[in-house]
């Protein structure tokens, strides 16, 4: 069985334990795997993906598996991943692309377009 995360791709690591003499023995880091189940919106489907628990984290913060998707740059992501990505953003469409540069503004930047305005 992979041990790699289907989203990120992270997957097993390699380094030493080192005791206290010093003395350093190889050893392998393993990603924390979960299987879940995660619902995308757009698509009104349940993925059923093999993920570590920090994109797990990430998926959460940033407020579902599809807005994660759409954050986060198509380099980063595995072959699964992008294939999610792909059917999301078909989906969407062109209508998802400006709600998402008005949620960028920042009220600083609001604030100094009113200013420019009142001048």
């Amino acid at each position: 069985m992979v041990k790699k995360c289907d989203i990120t791709g992270t997957g097993v690591m390699s380094g030493n334990n080192v005791s206290h003499a010093n003395n350093h023995n190889r050893r392998r880091f393993m990603p924390n795997l979960q299987v879940v189940s995660l619902f995308s919106e757009a698509l009104n489907k349940v993925f059923k993906l093999k993920i570590c628990s920090k994109t797990l984290r990430s998926i959460e913060h940033n407020g579902g598996l599809d807005s994660y998707l759409e954050s986060t740059s198509s380099n980063k992501l595995s072959d699964e991943a992008l294939k999610i990505k792909k059917a999301v953003a078909k989906k969407k469409g062109p209508a998802a692309k400006p709600a998402a540069a008005a949620r960028k503004a920042t009220p600083a930047r609001i604030a100094k377009k009113a200013a420019q305005a009142a001048q």
